[in-house]
């Protein structure tokens, strides 16, 4: 008889009850059996069966802390998260420790970067109006809140801001317009380099002041005006006149109490043709802010609309303006303001206009001239040569423009060969300064627009990938126009016989004696009347008040320099002069890699050519 058992390793187990065993041997048999068995390794399954199930420990839900009893859970979890939290923060602290601390050592402004911070400076100095809270001139506060108000049936409400010219409190629009046009200019050229200069936003707020205080002086909303403000404030003491004006008074702005006349004119194509090009110029830099933006192109319009319909130059037929801010001609305003508006609007018509022969002959384009070649508040035709080559060198018209656009584009480039030293059209003095208005006084305003030209030109060679230009047959670097530029400002900054800054505050020895009246007066509570002010005009004592970042007139022919504030032809500073300047230093500061923007310029000017048509579909029989 056999029985079959489960074999526990797997297989049947036959027992036969014959062979039974006696006790002895089934117990020996076993121990044989058990070494067997724990002689080779057993696995997971055979475990199981030879041990049975292990006995299962109960673990506890809770765990008692002594004085209070939680959840075991809770308290794993807990205990969990102070641990890594630890780890965490040691292991942050230990790689804070290890990584080593590097210094950024930013490379230092260079002088025209830090020149460039305080020529902006100038233009707070000069505001007129109510200031703005953080203007940052201490010594300065409003004034001349009466400016214009209170004449009735008039074309404005009031002519309250803008900038004082000088350093007087009179508001020549003429001049003051071709600042804020200087400005704009260095803005849509050299946005990313006021940018990292850290004054894009402060040199975009001192053209809008001038901006917005343009519009107040003719009637912006209207389409067509036949009349505009030429002026507010006087100056005019010959005779003898003891009536108190701008110049026989000697006070701060805050102090004036007498009558500001407002000057109107209405035959200043002059005038009109130079704000219509700040406005215009002006709506490029705030391009972002459209409503602003069309604002001042509808306003650039209405003023060279007048320009052109009613003629003739606003220093005519006695007016004040002829003794200090002649203008000789109207032409150039006519094609520098035309191609501000064609790069403003985009219409051809002022592009026809800019680059029309009889206005550019008008305008002396082809006949030179002792002063060809200078950029001043007065004539613009170098810098609206240079402004027609742009659209030359990177969009190149063709026809009809190109005739007059490459007679530009060559005059341009001969007016850079006059400004090197290896030729003799303008003097040179002593220590280096061109003599562009070839020795009379107050020469600075005149180089430092040079230099912003030259430089300008050669950014724009770079950015054509032209090495540099021809001068008759010989070929010089755009390298060579920085440097001409370098010299100059270099010279304007100290490097010059005296070793005195023509710029104030910056370096250590500038002109302490500043013709200026807000900085000669002291600030101390005291209101000095119209000849009250006069000790303060008269004593030796450098003025108490800094006017940071104006460029004085300058030196003479000879380098000589008197640091005398009753003579204005060495010591007074001006808004335009203080223009240029600014133009200078920012296309000189920084890297010169950085380079000039192309294409802002050129954001209203449509496609030169047709978009061709796309291509027929394939013929099919």
């Amino acid at each position: 008889m056999s029985m079959y058992g489960r074999d526990p390793w797997g297989g049947s187990l036959e027992i036969n009850a014959a062979d039974s065993a006696t006790d002895d041997d089934r117990s020996r048999n076993l121990n044989d059996l058990d070494r067997a068995a724990l002689s080779r390794p057993l696995d997971e399954t055979q475990q199981s069966w030879l041990l049975g199930p292990a006995e299962q420990k109960k673990k506890k839900k809770y765990v008692d802390l002594g004085c209070i009893i939680v959840s075991r859970k809770i308290f794993v979890w807990t205990v969990g998260s102070i641990v890594a939290a630890a780890l965490l923060v040691g292991l942050i602290t230990v790689i804070v420790e290890a990584v080593p601390r590097h210094r950024h050592n930013h490379t230092p402004a260079d002088n025209y970067t830090l020149a460039l911070h305080k020529a902006l400076m100038f233009f707070n100095a000069q505001k007129s109006g109510k200031l703005p809270k953080h203007n940052n001139v201490s010594w300065r506060g409003s004034s001349c809140l009466s400016d214009g108000k209170g004449k009735q049936g008039s074309f404005y409400k009031d002519l309250v801001g803008g900038y004082y010219d000088a350093g007087d409190a009179i508001k020549f629009h003429f001049p003051a317009s071709f600042a804020m046009t200087m400005l704009s200019w260095s803005v849509i050229e050299y946005s990313a380099k006021y940018e990292a200069a850290g004054e894009l936003n402060h040199v975009k707020e001192i053209i809008k002041w001038g901006a917005d205080y343009f519009l107040k002086t003719f009637n912006s909303s209207s389409d067509t005006i036949n009349t505009m403000v030429a002026q507010v404030g006087t100056g005019d003491t010959s005779g003898g006149s003891t009536t108190p004006n701008d110049h026989y008074c000697w006070m701060r702005p805050e102090d004036i109490d007498y009558e500001r006349l407002v000057t109107e004119c209405s035959h200043c194509s002059d005038l009109a043709a130079e704000m219509a090009a700040a406005l215009a110029s002006a709506s490029i830099v705030f391009k972002d802010n459209k409503a602003y933006s069309q604002k001042l192109v509808h306003g650039a319009r209405t003023l060279f609309q007048f320009a052109r319909d009613q003629r003739g130059r606003y220093s005519e037929r006695g007016s004040e303006a002829a003794i200090f801010y002649n203008s000789t001609s109207y032409w150039d305003e006519f094609v520098w303001g035309g191609a501000w508006l064609y790069y403003a609007t985009g219409n051809n018509s002022y592009l026809q206009l800019a680059t029309n022969p009889g206005i550019a002959k008008h305008a002396g384009a082809f006949w030179g001239g002792p002063d060809y070649g200078v950029l001043s508040w007065d004539n613009k035709l170098a810098g609206t040569q240079l402004l027609l080559s742009r659209l030359r060198l990177f969009l190149s018209p063709g026809y009809p423009y190109e005739e007059i656009l490459r007679t530009f584009h060559n005059q341009t480039s001969i007016i850079m060969c006059s400004y090197l030293p290896i030729f003799t059209k303008f003097n040179r003095t002593r220590g280096g300064l061109i003599e562009l208005n070839h020795g009379r006084p107050q020469p600075l305003q005149y180089v430092v627009n040079a230099a912003f030209l030259a430089t300008l030109y050669s950014d724009y060679l770079e950015a054509a990938d032209t090495p540099g230009w021809y001068c008759g047959p010989n070929f010089y670097s755009t390298d060579v126009l920085r440097d001409f530029a370098k010299t100059q400002i270099d010279y304007i900054l100290g490097k010059n016989p005296r070793k005195i800054s023509y710029v104030v505050g910056f370096g250590n020895h500038y002109p302490k004696h500043v013709h200026h009246r807000g900085a000669s007066i002291p600030k101390n509570k005291i209101r000095y009347n119209c000849k009250g002010g006069w000790k303060w005009r008269d004593t030796t004592k450098p003025n108490p008040n800094t006017l940071v970042g104006a460029m004085v007139a300058g030196p003479d022919r000879h380098d000589g320099f008197h640091d005398v504030r009753t003579n204005y032809n060495y010591t007074e500073p001006t808004i335009a002069g203080n223009a240029g300047l600014v133009a200078a230093l920012v296309a000189l500061s920084g890297d010169k890699t950085t380079g000039i923007d192309k294409n802002t310029i050129f954001s209203a000017v449509p496609p030169m050519f047709p978009t061709p048509p796309p291509p027929p579909a394939p013929w099919r029989p």
